[in-house]
């Protein structure tokens, strides 16, 4: 049972599982394409959820928002499910491959058997398409992967049932339904929108506001916490970034591909302006995960090591605040 479906390496698991399953069915949509339209890019710092024993942070928006937010902004209609039975979600997921229709699931990576040991920790926020089955061993298209693989029936459950932070919970996804054509301009417009709203909310943890916040508690950590725990909490930072998801650098060159590509379908030269822009501050993402890297790991570590890196966080704070500004006035 194995469904005619072609894999594509994507940067970011979630925008290119949804990107494969509309090129699958004939669309066919970029994954920066999915990941704007759906308003993919965000940060948050959240104190109160550890996520191997340290504050979570997110650079994208909640698992399963993209597809959501994209879908319904071009048109499309979706089927999601969760289960509390691995014996029904099996059967969904079955069901599915049946009926040839390749699906996109939540898992979580600690026990993917495929991933590298350094990259298999406690997240459950990853996503796969699985287009078949032969056997007893599912084949599965792992969009951030450069080949396709395949997981037994009782690995795939272990994934798809992990424990901790935001369990998958046996997530299933797909598209049910599509339109004759996509409304790409009107779903840009809604997404650009949608993405400056939260980089610019007035929240103290979210977007701007929420980059400045965590600035400030790098400077506290040290003292607060102590050396061991304050290099903990500073390595998840650059973890979230930079090995989970493509995070804040990589997002944000995602992003402005984006607009590159939107600047075009809208006719709009500003947003390729921004664009460049946007790939600067992407450096910046970099530069300061290598700074803070050298401190955790204690090469090449500056005296005054926390307090450079929080100024490069306000430093990368001040320039998306005027970027967000003025990417809304472009549209």
């Amino acid at each position: 049972m194995q469904i005619n479906f072609t894999h594509h390496q994507s940067a970011h698991c979630e925008n290119g599982v949804v990107s494969n399953l509309m090129k699958h069915h004939g669309f066919n949509v970029s994954e920066p394409m999915v990941f704007g339209i759906g308003s993919g890019l965000l940060f948050c710092y959240i104190p109160f959820l550890k996520v191997n024993h340290a504050p979570a942070i997110s650079y994208r928006a909640m698992p399963g928002f993209i597809f959501k937010r994209f879908a319904k902004r071009v048109g499309i209609k979706i089927e999601r499910e969760k289960f509390k039975d691995p014996k029904k979600a099996k059967a969904r997921l079955d069901e599915n491959l049946q009926k040839n229709n390749p699906v996109g699931l939540q898992v979580g990576v600690y026990n993917l058997v495929y991933f590298p040991d350094e990259y298999r920790f406690h997240f459950n926020a990853h996503n796969l398409v699985v287009y078949g089955k032969e056997e007893d061993k599912y084949l599965i298209s792992d969009p951030v992967m450069e080949t396709v693989t395949t997981l037994t029936e009782n690995q795939l459950e272990k994934v798809r049932f992990a424990k901790g932070a935001l369990p998958p919970k046996g997530h299933i996804y797909y598209p049910t339904d599509f339109p004759k054509e996509l409304d790409l301009e009107r779903a840009i417009v809604k997404g650009i929108k949608h993405t400056c709203k939260d980089m610019l909310a007035p929240i103290p943890i979210i977007g701007v506001k929420g980059i400045r916040y965590t600035a400030k508690q790098i400077r506290k950590w040290p003292i607060k916490l102590g050396t061991k725990k304050a290099n903990h909490y500073l390595g998840q930072i650059v973890r979230m970034q930079e090995e989970i998801g493509t995070g804040g650098g990589g997002f944000r060159y995602i992003f402005a591909a984006f607009l590159q590509e939107s600047s075009k379908v809208l006719n709009n030269p500003k947003l390729a302006e921004l664009s460049k822009e946007m790939t600067q501050i992407g450096d910046l993402w970099r530069d300061f995960a290598v700074d803070a890297s050298r401190i955790y790991k204690n090469r090449g570590a500056k005296a005054d090591g926390y307090n450079d890196v929080a100024k490069q966080l306000e430093t990368i704070a001040d320039k998306e605040e005027v970027f967000f500004k003025a990417l809304k006035k472009a549209i």
